[in-house]
């Protein structure tokens, strides 16, 4: 394997995507005995047998279990490995949340790739050289510490805390006069009551711009309201994903959707997720996204499943941007089944934030069987704000917003403000009884 195999591809602005695309099939068939195998399975053993990126949908999806079951304990990276081991500059992993954590080699190149990226994604949501960030992402082993060099790019003041170091970050904010945070919605709220509680008011702070990532969230109404008021700042959101890059999409000041970022690096679908239907991207179309490397070097992907459920937005924006926006309503993969009815844990906490100031937007899911199909009512605790008390008829009032937004049947258990887990990176929404 040699990734000078790989002609053709210099900067990414040098070819067209469908150029692009069939030098990426070329380079996946010479040097990728993973998807060698599944092209060759497909009728494909020439780049020229694929006219564009048009005829994809012919091509198969490439899901996140087939990629671990290419590794093995000699062959750690899988066989999706396109480049010599000498050619890898980086390793992210996963967090192993299912069982042991998948490794993402990156080539040189690919890190600049990924940096280009997160640089248009986090430049979109209005920060300017010479502006102060804090970050609370680690540096490693996780992917979004490659979004980090993207600070360094923009001409920003980088002021990295990482995860676990609340009064760390809260002390930087202060003595450091922070432009900007970069954390997790789940985060930026905690972050809000830590402060609070100990007579801090973060909307007094100098940030004005907290910029989500991580998980959904920054893009619920009433969960970016919260975090607006709470922190006295502009909240924008971006999306990723580890296996792809990071920060492909960023959202503008006008919080109209997040901007993909990816052009002439990585090409994305709309997909039915039930039937794996390709979809057009349209104005209110939803479905799930899936992706393909344009220009990868060390593991690149064809027609990776995201199970990130989206809403697309193809109009003009006001900032002038005219690539494709979206907003994430959840991922199908957390997707519960109440009688036949598709709920998402986020829409669930999107309806409950709605009574806030009553609560305090945190919500707990509790399913009583194992799998997504569920019988109602589907039992979700629901959090308090601070010195509000539990009444029954605020139970009544959540579970008839719930059956009329979403279609389901929940059983509301309001339970006191703090009793349910906070998070300083992402926070879960489902907890399944052990």
């Amino acid at each position: 394997m040699n990734i000078i195999e790989h002609k053709g591809i210099g900067d990414a602005a040098d070819i067209s995507d469908d150029a692009a695309f069939q030098a990426q099939i070329a380079y996946l068939l010479t040097n990728s005995e993973f998807y060698r195998g599944r092209l060759n399975d497909a009728g494909i053993t020439h780049a020229s047998q694929i006219g564009g990126l048009s005829d994809l949908a012919t091509l198969p999806f490439t899901e996140k279990n087939d990629l671990r079951a290419s590794r093995t304990d000699e062959r750690p990276l899988g066989t999706q490995l396109a480049c010599a081991e000498s050619d890898i500059a980086r390793i992210y992993s996963t967090s192993g949340t299912t069982g042991t954590p998948s490794f993402i080699p990156l080539t040189a190149r690919d890190v600049q790739d990924w940096v280009t990226i997160s640089s248009r994604s986090y430049s979109a949501s209005g920060v300017s050289a010479g502006d102060r960030v804090i970050s609370s992402y680690n540096a490693g082993p996780f992917v979004a510490g490659a979004a980090l060099g993207s600070f360094d790019r923009l001409g920003l003041c980088h002021i990295p805390v990482g995860t676990g170091n609340t009064e760390r970050l809260v002390t930087a904010i202060q003595k450091l006069r922070a432009d900007a945070v970069v954390v997790t919605p789940s985060y930026a709220l905690h972050l809000i009551e830590w402060a609070a509680e100990r007579g801090i008011d973060l909307a007094q702070s100098s940030v004005q711009r907290v910029m989500v990532a991580g998980e959904p969230g920054g893009g619920e109404p009433e969960m970016r309201a919260t975090l607006e008021a709470g922190w006295g700042a502009k909240v924008t959101e971006a999306m990723g994903i580890g296996d792809i890059a990071v920060s492909l999409w960023g959202e503008c000041e006008h919080q109209k959707g997040m901007h993909f970022g990816g052009a002439g690096f990585v090409h994305v679908e709309l997909i039915d997720p039930d039937s794996g239907a390709t979809l057009p991207m349209e104005d209110g179309a939803e479905g799930e996204l899936v992706y393909t490397h344009l220009r990868q070097q060390a593991a690149p992907l064809l027609r990776f499943r995201s199970r990130d459920h989206v809403r697309v937005t193809t109009s003009p924006c006001p900032c002038g941007r005219h690539n494709l926006r979206v907003r994430c309503i959840g991922r199908t993969d957390d997707m519960l089944i109440v009688r036949g009815v598709n709920v998402f844990p986020t829409a669930i906490r999107e309806v409950v934030s709605d009574f806030t100031p009553d609560v305090s937007g945190v919500i707990l899911i509790t399913p009583t069987s194992d799998g997504a199909k569920q019988e109602p009512p589907l039992p979700v605790k629901v959090e308090m704000a601070p010195g509000k008390a539990a009444s029954d008829d605020l139970a009544k009032r959540i579970e008839a917003a719930l059956r009329a937004k979403l279609v389901f049947r929940a059983a509301i258990e309001l339970v006191p403000h703090g009793s349910l887990p906070r998070s300083q990176y992402k926070s879960k929404l489902i907890q399944r009884a052990t």
